[in-house]
């Protein structure tokens, strides 16, 4: 099951952002949407997916009023928004956007960028509540830093409490986790989407890389060059993805032309590695590498013309037989 091109899913709930017939463009030459749309419903998490320059950071930054689009409308919250043309501060209230760049007050400690959009009428509440972030964002211990003093990963953490901290109806966040180690990344992840869900914010979250993210995803959109190819759920994507474009974004995969999959015999064009199994009987390969990956083994194969990947709990060599689930 698959959206392509430019079709959202017709979501029957309260919808929070709606795009329509959005056209933009850095030059005439090299239009970039044509008539685009797109509807976020309210308290979800969904993941704008695509490889660079296919537009994320490009529909984020319209989305929150940096850009100006040529024609269509953005909706939010009920309200037609105007863009920069019609806003003296970028932005829009009630939304929060984390780009790549971070825009931290250099001589304000940690606590106290995360604190800047927090009222001090009550500075006791403003204390519990930029711990409650720094917890959130795995930065407890650094409140008093100042940010020259943090990693580009930490540094983002602290841009993402303090958007957090007015508690925006839709947080919109560009990559967030690529300049995190593994380790940071596992662990952010788990605390920001729970928070996220407890209370009630929606989540517009661009990414390349969705095996990261995709268990607490409840939608992924998908941009190629501008266009739409699919948007439906992590599951009907994972399985039934549009393109070889859109199988990729998921991690190491096999693709197979259609030649290939009439000489075996396959109902489908993309093969996750761990959908071929060794197997008494099937098709013949030749194991040509086996190689150590942690959880499992990494193995390059050749089946008549056509080498593979495959994942395996043993080293393997020599001939085998494998299947395609």
């Amino acid at each position: 099951m698959f959206f392509p091109r430019n079709i959202s899913i017709p979501y029957f709930c309260n919808m929070l952002l709606e795009i329509h017939h959005l056209n933009f463009s850095y030059s005439k030459e090299k239009p970039l949407f044509q008539d685009l749309n797109l509807t976020l419903e309210a308290g979800k998490i969904i993941a704008l997916a695509g490889e660079s320059g296919c537009g994320k950071s490009t529909l984020l930054s319209l989305i929150y009023g940096l850009l100006d689009w040529e024609s269509g409308e953005i909706i939010f919250d009920g309200e037609k928004l105007s863009g920069p043309k019609g806003n003296l501060v970028p932005g829009e209230a009630h939304m929060k956007f984390v780009a790549q760049n971070f825009d931290l007050m250099p001589y304000a400690t940690v606590a106290e960028n995360v604190g800047k959009f927090i009222s001090n009428i009550n500075l006791n509440k403003k204390k519990e509540t930029v711990a409650e972030l720094l917890e959130v964002v795995g930065l407890e211990d650094f409140a008093n830093i100042l940010p020259k003093y943090l990693s580009g990963g930490q540094q983002q953490r602290v841009a993402i409490a303090r958007a957090l901290s007015v508690m925006p109806k839709l947080l919109i966040l560009d990559e967030p986790f690529s300049n995190l180690d593994f380790p940071r990344k596992i662990e952010l992840r788990e605390k920001l989407f729970r928070y996220v869900k407890q209370n009630n914010i929606s989540l517009l979250v661009s990414t390349h890389e969705l095996q990261d993210i995709i268990p607490w995803l409840d939608r992924i959109v998908v941009l190629q060059n501008g266009t739409i190819v699919q948007d439906g759920s992590s599951e009907e994507t994972y399985k039934s993805p549009y393109n070889a474009y859109v199988a990729r974004l998921f991690g190491e995969v096999n693709i197979f032309t259609g030649t290939e999959q009439e000489d075996f015999n396959l109902p489908e064009f993309s093969y996750y590695p761990k959908e071929i199994r060794i197997a008494d009987s099937g098709r013949a390969a030749e194991v040509l590498e086996s190689r150590f990956a942690g959880n499992h083994y990494w193995n390059k194969i050749k089946a008549g013309n056509k080498e593979l990947v495959i994942y395996t709990d043993q080293k393997i060599e020599g001939s085998i037989n494998i299947i395609f689930d």
